[in-house]
């Protein structure tokens, strides 16, 4: 007679229980990891987002110099249009990098795939084994 049969429902389910807990426990550790992973993903938005930020200042100092060149000149075509038309391309540019960075930093692409793709296998053997 092997140890296997000679075993109570009770130490079976214990044992089960036990196995689960690591098996959780570990799945847990995975998480943590890939969600470390995708930290440094967003970290690579970090300069673009900065670049951007740089560029709408510029923009703004820009669009500020020609509003003054345009109070200050009011000729037929004053030399500020000039600042003006280079200030609104700074914001733009800006813009486009901060909409650039921000869409890197997506909700979706934050959470942890393969942990979730294996928590969901994980259940459906656990399931498989209470059976």
């Amino acid at each position: 007679m092997s140890t296997e049969t000679s075993r109570s429902v009770p130490e079976l389910l214990s044992e089960i229980v036990g196995q689960l807990s690591t098996l959780f426990r570990k799945e847990m550790q995975l998480a943590r990891a890939e969600m470390g992973e995708k930290a440094s993903e967003m970290s690579g938005a970090a300069p673009a987002l900065g670049a951007g930020a740089a560029l709408l200042l510029g923009a703004l100092i820009l669009s500020l110099l020609a509003a003054a060149a345009l109070v200050s000149r009011l000729l037929g075509l004053p030399a500020g249009w000039g600042l003006l038309i280079v200030g609104v391309l700074a914001g733009l540019g800006g813009w486009l990098l901060i909409r650039g960075a921000l869409s890197k930093l997506r909700a979706t692409s934050l959470v942890p795939q393969r942990t979730a793709g294996q928590l969901s296998r994980d259940v459906q053997v656990a399931k498989e084994q209470v059976r």
